[in-house]
């Protein structure tokens, strides 16, 4: 199991630390309740340095994003991110990931530079298959174990951050970010990203910096009573934004079309990406089933795997994600089901061991914040 820079750090704030994607992480500090709210109404931090960072540079590199990403890679402006997903070549997913392109101050003369962002569990198996199509004149270089990622996140997040940098937080558009100084270190990218949808940034810092980094950013927001936050209120806060999780509700079997990410699936872009043809074939015939977002009509918390069936007792699809929502106080949940079953107002059941449970489809997010 490998250890993040400020793995001891967590372990004396009393953080329970847990096995995730075979790194040890802090799932949570006093309660994923907690934590949750505070996000939600205040600034909460997370140490997500767990998740991989491919650098992409050279002559070619617009080339190899394009054909290894579903999304129009040719589109992001220097400063900016895009949210996409590398398919596989059997229409799924091998990964989503945000790309970043980068200043070009560093890069000869007709160069591009952009920064892949990929999920921990993911990071060795993306590099291979990126590796195996990069037939361009463009270098990879992976700098996942060199760099750490804080994320804060919250309302009272820009508030925290401002009193650390001269860079003007309210500047950076969200999905766009900037290198600058903060809190004394610097080429911090500052990204107007997150997995909470209660706004904030994250921060990618290389190692050696990350702890003067996490005690500056507690420092500030001690006057919001910032936490730190843990993994366990990361889950709760994205399902409760309808964000898909990897290898829960989208994966090497799961169609980004079926997942709801058609926006980042572009069928009219003149260049080819793996199972392009595939997704338009898709797209032509219709789908078969679809990612829903379902309300628990009882105290029951459904999980990933269980069943989905319909009145009548017919199965029709398997819940991905279920958690207790801390802001609605009711178990919701995400599934795959048939498309027939799949409008916003269906009743369902979902199968509890020998129990059903009804539940009804519902529009995602489950939960509308006020930035």
């Amino acid at each position: 199991m490998q250890l993040i820079q400020l793995n001891q750090l967590h372990i004396d704030l009393g953080a329970k630390m847990v096995d995730f994607a075979g790194y040890s992480m802090p799932v949570q500090y006093s309660s994923i309740i907690e934590e949750h709210h505070a996000v939600r109404n205040s600034v909460g931090m997370f140490d997500v340095s767990h998740m991989g960072e491919f650098i992409i540079r050279g002559n070619e590199a617009l080339k190899l994003v394009q054909k290894i990403s579903s999304n129009d890679a040719s589109r992001i402006k220097i400063n900016q991110a895009q949210y996409s997903c590398m398919p596989n070549e059997s229409g799924g997913i091998i990964d989503d990931m945000i790309i970043y392109r980068l200043p070009e101050e560093n890069c000869n003369e007709g160069e591009q530079a952009f920064m892949l962002v990929v999920n921990a569990s993911n990071i060795e198996k993306d590099w291979k298959w990126i590796e195996s199509h990069n037939d361009f004149d463009t270098r990879m270089i992976n700098i996942s174990d060199n760099s750490s990622l804080l994320a804060v996140q919250g309302p009272n997040a820009i508030k925290t951050l401002q009193k650390l940098t001269k860079v003007n937080l309210n500047e950076i558009e969200y999905y766009h970010f900037r290198k600058g100084e903060i809190a004394g270190i610097n080429n911090v990218i500052i990204s107007a990203t997150g997995y909470t949808g209660s706004g904030g940034f994250e921060l990618y810092v290389d190692n050696q910096d990350v702890k003067k980094l996490w005690d500056a950013v507690m420092e500030a927001g001690a006057e919001f009573d910032i936490k730190p936050c843990g993994l366990g209120c990361r889950d709760t806060l994205r399902l409760e934004m309808g964000y898909c999780l990897y290898g829960n509700d989208i994966d090497d079997s799961t169609s980004p079309l079926e997942a709801g990410l058609g926006w980042i699936t572009k069928l009219n872009v003149e260049d080819d990406f793996i199972s392009k043809d595939l997704f338009v074939k898709q797209k032509e015939e219709g789908l078969i089933r679809k990612l829903v977002g379902f309300n628990m009509n009882s105290s029951r918390v459904p999980r990933k795997d269980y069943p989905i069936f319909d009145l009548k007792g017919n199965e029709i699809g398997k819940v991905t994600s279920g958690t207790q929502s801390p802001s609605l106080d009711i178990p919701i949940g995400m599934g795959y089901v048939n498309i027939e079953c799949a409008k916003p107002g269906t009743e369902v059941q979902i199968g509890f061991r020998k129990k059903m449970i009804e539940a009804q489809i519902v529009k995602v997010p489950f939960v509308q914040i006020n930035k």
